[in-house]
């Protein structure tokens, strides 16, 4: 069961203190390694290369108020507040969403599904580009090792993808302190080099930003594209709104994250107009020779945080799409007996890491996926802003005009972003496109696939009034015990009965048909999880309702069955399913090469014996061909 007010659980349970602190490590990894590389690509896409003192002020002043705008204003004011029953994330919003319009509209679905898709684009580039920006630093340290980056860049990969399998909680405990410190020594090196030349604060005013896009329409679009660098990592911010809540999150940011950032690309303005001749690496280069080793280890593991706190979040979305039907049952591993957000997926880290690992060979440094960077968050906060708009008319019951005037702005600069992050397309904008598309192309076919499947099936099912209304005029032997029937659909006879019958001829003395369901809230309270009803003394229905955010776990959700009034032993439960066969359709359907996609999907997707928790030795599978 969820309590009422998230926020007094997640402070009753830990502690404000420690929650900020954990906070750190897990949502604001990513946008913390930003200033490796958002300023020296922002700088370089000038064409100047820090020679010229007004493209300096004018990209530092677009950094300070892209933080300022879509950060603060946007998700730390906003977007953290359209909560659904304390989880957040793209598809919560979108469940929130389409819950408060008439009808549950399809195209709030499809912008769920394109911004999870584009959220697991954003995945894959993420490990790629903040650990290679950090490696790259060796090339300040010892140039000679220039050849080893990409070497020692795939091991570290290859080592955060392979301690996955064995969970993230003891490694977790040392995250918040770690990317702490790193912010510290952000705020610390940045505040040093301020000193390098003051004026740098001139940026503050806004006037430099709508100068430089006035006075260099010609490269202006190419510099925002890099200038967003600076702001990826803050979907997180509402991703990971359920493990924290939102104090915790608004106050690391106004109290450590904010300023250090600021302090930081600061310095760096202030060192590139001192020292212009050392702008190919700003941040580094602005250490002293002594220090420059330990900020690349400290550089290093900063980014292996914010890598898991991608992967991790990858792991959720996977399950929410899961429970939502939007992708087949794959693996879930649980790494934690106290923590149910602990997960491992074999077959998601499997591609994860493939993914990331061709990156990195592919395009060998940081600036070369910097130009694959920015499509994926663009287009994902893009939706984020359209979902919001739904959220404050129908859920906030704002006014129209009010609505408008934050709704607006916003958009118009995510779409701004989003058009410059797609001239980079060619260059590699194209990976997050072709990685959200292929997602989109799978949960399309997943759900018109089981959509026609289930028609399919329903149109050679028995209702099941009909079939219990025949038994009773002439019952079948019955045996001791019962038998527990899983359907997808409420009314009609479960497929699984109907073979039982036909081959055994027998009957057992209680029979439950049992269906799943999946609420479009996260969590379900235990009182609203069952719905039991009983025909006669033969036959019950059991509905089991889960929040999308939850473990399906039949056996321990029938244990509050009992609480009803129904009584049996697991011990003596037997539990029938029906294993398909899916055949492709010559006519009608979806094409074939999409049905052959739909089997593949259905064939590699884990039992429902595993997904549902089923004990192994009372389930029995009866076979059955469906052509679809």
């Amino acid at each position: 069961m969820r309590p009422e007010d998230p926020e007094l659980e997640h402070e009753t349970r830990t502690g404000l203190p420690s929650l900020v602190l954990a906070a750190l490590g897990v949502v604001y990894g990513d946008i913390g390694t930003s200033p490796l590389y958002a300023f020296r690509e922002a700088l370089h896409a000038t064409g100047e290369a820090g020679s010229n003192r007004e493209d300096v002020l004018g990209v530092l002043s677009l950094i300070v108020w892209a933080l300022t705008i879509v950060v603060t204003l946007k998700y730390v004011c906003f977007v953290l507040r359209a909560d659904n029953r304390g989880e957040g994330g793209t598809l919560s919003l979108m469940s929130l969403a389409r819950e408060s319009l008439a009808g549950r509209p399809a195209w709030v679905l499809i912008l769920g599904v394109v911004g999870a898709s584009l959220f697991l684009g954003d995945a894959i580039i993420t490990p790629a580009i903040s650990v290679l920006s950090a490696v790259e630093g060796i090339e300040i340290v010892t140039p000679a090792m220039s050849d080893w980056v990409v070497p020692i860049t795939l091991t570290i990969i290859a080592a955060l993808f392979f301690v996955q399998r064995f969970g993230t909680g003891g490694v977790a405990s040392v995250f918040g302190p770690i990317t702490a410190l790193w912010f510290l020594v952000l705020g610390a090196s940045g505040a040093l080099h301020i000193f390098d030349d003051p004026s740098v604060f001139s940026a503050i005013s806004p006037l430099h930003a709508l100068s430089y896009v006035v006075n260099n329409a010609g490269s202006a679009i190419v510099v925002l594209g890099a200038v967003f660098l600076a702001v990826t990592g803050a979907e997180a911010l509402y991703v990971d709104l359920g493990h924290f809540g939102r104090r915790p999150i608004v106050v690391a940011w106004f109290a450590l994250v904010f300023p250090s950032l600021l302090l930081n690309y600061f310095g760096q303005g202030a060192f590139v107009l001192a020292h212009p001749e050392m702008a190919a690496h700003p941040f580094f280069n602005m250490h002293p020779e002594w220090a420059r080793l330990p900020i690349v280890c400290l550089a290093t593991a900063a980014t292996v945080i914010a890598s898991q706190a991608v992967i991790s979040g990858a792991y959720s979305l996977v399950r929410q799409a899961m429970h939502l039907n939007l992708l087949p049952r794959l693996e879930i591993l649980h790494t934690s007996e106290t923590h149910s957000g602990q997960i491992f997926m074999p077959q998601v880290n499997f591609l994860l890491f493939v993914c990331v690992a061709a990156l990195v060979i592919f395009f060998q440094s940081s600036s070369g996926l910097s130009a694959a960077y920015g499509i994926a968050v663009t287009g994902e906060m893009l939706i984020t802003s359209i979902l919001l708009f739904v959220v404050m008319r129908r859920v906030w019951n704002w006014g129209l005009i009010g609505t408008a005037a934050i709704i607006v702005p916003l958009t118009l600069i995510d779409a701004g972003f989003l058009a410059a992050n797609f001239a980079k397309f060619a260059q590699g904008g194209w990976v997050p496109v072709a990685v959200a598309s292929g997602m989109v192309l799978i949960m399309q076919t997943w759900t018109s696939g089981r959509r026609l499947l289930a028609s399919r099936t329903k149109a050679d099912e028995i209702p099941l009034s009909s079939i219990i209304g025949s038994l009773e005029r002439k019952t079948p032997p019955t045996v001791p015990g019962t038998a527990i029937f899983l359907t997808s659909d409420v009314e009609g006879a479960p497929t699984a009965l109907l073979h039982s019958l036909k081959h055994y001829k027998v009957l057992h003395e209680h029979n439950v048909i049992l269906s799943v369901v999946t609420a479009t809230k996260p969590f379900v309270a235990d009182e609203e999880r069952i719905f039991f009803e009983s025909f006669n003394p033969l036959f019950s229905r059991v509905v089991i309702t889960f929040g999308y955010m939850e473990t399906p776990n039949i056996p321990r959700a029938l244990v509050l069955v009992r609480k009803l009034g129904f009584k049996f032993d697991i011990m003596s439960t037997s539990f029938f399913l029906s294993r398909r066969t899916i055949l492709p359709s010559k006519v009608g359907g979806m094409p074939f090469w999409q049905d052959r996609l739909f089997i593949a999907l259905s064939r590699n997707a884990s039992t429902a014996t595993d997904y549902f928790g089923l004990p192994t030795g009372r389930v029995v599978e009866l076979g059955l061909q469906t052509v679809i």
